[in-house]
């Protein structure tokens, strides 16, 4: 019998994309969960914890997977966790198409994991006349099986339960899909050979294994590859796959697939009906989808969702703005008068003043529209809109010659561009991934709003919308058609097609917003009290030496380095010093921006708008926000791109060509629109 111990319980929580698994990790953990990356990828971890009846249960998130094939590196990460042994796998599954997500299953009850079934969106199901026969599923699978509406915590009390009961029960009997009888045969003689080797049997069960080595798993066969006694085992698999190859006429792993599905075809008739539907029925989710994903009206749709996103998000923030505004010109005048009333020299109360609070308020003063920002993002993702956005954007994509698939990461780079580079895992085709890769920094991440609001509201405050939205557009554009030029030239090959699930239009639970909108937003409050004040108080300390000189003056250390690249910037409107300065400090991180331009100018967050308006015209503020736009992408995003290209000559690269890319079409920018009569 299994001793229990006072310690937490490791729940891996599996499941298909879109089947409403967070959700479910959001009703069990709430607010008691944090993010951060698997060790040694920088695909995203989620974990949280929770109590329930005196114990402490610790639950895993894993990627999102339709399978535990070990094709991409969600589906590794999934399997490789799963065999470190978590006490309890909860398995979410989509209520409404359960052929789809019981591959998953079948899979994890095969790797004899400790399982409970979880029939989440059971509410859909009911909406669309599905009955599930919850005892005979459970019964056919010998498994717990329990049905949920995840967002509504419905059903969570007796998940609960299950959990609690199957966490002191003795490990089953591994479950066993009942193959064709050769194919049996052939299993057992390899499982025969295995079971000889406790050392292997101990991580794998012998049966899952002698599958794998049959279906010809690459990942499996380099880890066996390292047994040297696996050359006792080898030939037995070789002699089998020779035998049903030839029998079927297909490999391997193509037959396991078949075989699978046809239990589950039988399973699902077994358990499933679907009463009072009518042929040709349209759902809510079809109808919508035939205005959302018109080939006419899907792309101007999406645009106006976009331009419609950024009008609320700062029309909202207005107000919040102008509060932290109001706190930290106080902070200012507070600090200043205790510290001169305390003797404190001079040059300590200008690093305290204008080096630490102008400089971090001038970045934590945009926390309000990234926020919303992001909340509104979450709200387009839960929804199910966002899928939607990339099917549509599919067609145009190919034809610049990208995969359908290249979308993903250009959305996910208008929160950040690193996450962004990061999903372009997801795409088979090396040449897709690369250039996709090169093009995602041109997307405009939220670390380049505090620029945007500065610049539009002393210029362009009555169109702020309008002109933020402009250059999202613009970034979106020059990745496009630069994306079309890399596949032109540089990486030539075929572009495979694109294969996309769309989910079933959902009311988002404002709970799962906010987590969202927390777990984004937040990561923009921990760059402002790390790199951006380190970054602020070394501006500061260079605006000051060598000593005597004048605070930021044009002699001072930063000064000089400004000075030298100023006249490289004069043919885009905006060659001083100082914006040469904050530019340059921008490659750290593009909040930084706002921040350096405070301190050069030697003034606070209420104070650098009017500097502003002294050194541009709206025509050369424009132009520095496109610079900002397309120039060198942060220190981050450099380093993601380092990490996932495995080149130093693509990220060199990388460097070179956006650094070019943004002067010339801020240089474009400016020299047409003083032609036509812009100022």
């Amino acid at each position: 019998m299994k001793i229990l111990e006072a310690k937490e319980t490791v729940i891996a929580l599996a499941g298909n994309p879109n089947s409403g698994k967070s959700s479910l990790f959001n009703a069990l953990t709430g607010s008691r969960q944090h993010v951060g990356n698997w060790p040694g990828v920088t695909v995203e971890k989620k974990e949280g914890r929770f109590s329930y009846r005196g114990l402490t249960f610790r639950v895993v998130d894993l990627p999102g997977t339709y399978s535990l094939g070990a094709h991409t590196e969600d589906e590794i990460i999934a399997r490789d966790f799963l065999f470190s042994h978590p006490d309890i796998v909860v398995n979410v599954v989509d209520s409404t198409n359960l052929e789809r997500n019981l591959y998953l299953t079948l899979q994890l009850l095969e790797m004899g994991a400790s399982l409970v079934l979880v029939l989440n969106m059971s509410d859909e199901a009911k909406a669309k006349h599905i009955e599930i026969d919850q005892g005979r599923l459970s019964t056919l699978l010998g498994t717990p099986v329990v049905m949920t509406v995840a967002p509504r915590k419905e059903g969570i009390p007796e998940l609960l339960e299950r959990i609690v009961t199957l966490r002191g029960r003795e490990p089953r009997e591994t479950f066993r899909i009942k193959y064709r009888e050769d194919i049996e045969e052939e299993i057992a003689k390899i499982e025969a050979l295995l079971t000889l080797y406790p050392e292997l049997t101990h991580r794998y069960p012998s049966r899952w294994l002698a599958i794998k080595l049959l279906e010809g798993e690459k990942r499996i066969l380099q880890e066996m590859n390292r047994q040297s006694f696996m050359k006792h085992v080898f030939p037995q698999v070789e002699e089998s796959k020779k035998r049903l190859i030839d029998r079927y006429g297909e490999d391997l792993e193509t037959i396991f697939a078949n075989q699978r599905y046809h239990f589950i075809t039988r399973l699902v008739q077994e358990c499933m009906r679907r009463k009072g539907e009518e042929k040709g029925t349209y759902t809510l989710s079809d109808r919508i989808d035939r205005v959302v994903t018109h080939r006419f009206f899907g792309i101007p749709l999406f645009l106006f969702t976009m331009w419609l996103v950024f009008q609320c998000t700062f029309a909202l923030s207005e107000p919040l703005v102008g509060w932290i505004e109001t706190l930290f010109t106080f902070l200012q005048e507070k600090a200043t008068f205790i510290l001169e009333n305390l003797g404190v020299a001079d040059f300590f109360i200008s690093f305290l003043v204008d080096g630490v609070i102008n400089g971090v308020g001038s970045v934590l003063v945009f926390v309000p529209p990234i926020f919303l920002l992001f909340l509104a993002i979450s709200l387009l993702e839960d929804s199910g809109y966002i899928a939607r956005a990339a099917y549509v954007m599919d067609r145009l994509m190919h034809i610049l010659g990208l995969h359908g698939k290249s979308f993903i990461p250009l959305l996910l780079g208008f929160g950040c561009n690193v996450p962004g580079i990061m999903a372009t895992r997801t795409l088979e085709n090396r040449e897709d991934r690369m250039i996709t890769m090169l093009v995602n920094p041109f997307i405009s991440c939220a670390a380049r709003l505090p620029v945007y609001v500065l610049f539009t509201g002393v210029f362009f405050a009555r169109h702020q919308g309008w002109i933020i939205f402009s250059l999202y557009l613009l970034g979106i554009v020059v990745a496009i058609l630069t994306a079309k030029w890399f596949k032109r030239y540089l990486f030539k090959g075929e572009t495979s097609h694109f294969v996309m699930e769309l989910p079933p239009y959902r009311i988002p639970t404002v709970k799962g917003l906010f987590i969202h909108m927390w777990e984004r937003g937040s990561s923009f409050i921990k760059k402002a009290g790390t790199i951006i004040i380190a970054m602020v108080v070394l501006i500061w300390i260079l605006a000051n030496l060598p000593f005597g000189v004048e605070y930021a003056s044009n002699e001072s250390i930063i000064g000089k380095l400004g000075t030298a690249m100023a006249p490289l910037l004069a043919p885009a409107g905006f060659g001083t010093w100082q914006t040469a300065v904050s530019l340059i400090f921008g490659i750290v991180a593009k909040e930084v921006v706002v921040g350096t331009l405070a301190v050069v100018y030697g003034v606070g967050e209420e104070g650098v708008g009017e500097m502003v308006r002294q050194h541009f015209t709206p025509l050369s503020a424009y132009a520095f926000m496109v610079m900002t736009l397309l120039y060198i992408p942060c220190v981050a995003t450099i380093g993601a791109i380092r990490r996932e290209s495995n080149s130093w000559g693509i990220t060199i690269f990388a460097l070179g060509y956006s650094l070019i890319v943004g002067w010339t079409m801020a240089v474009l920018i400016f020299q047409v629109g003083q032609l036509l009569g812009f100022h």
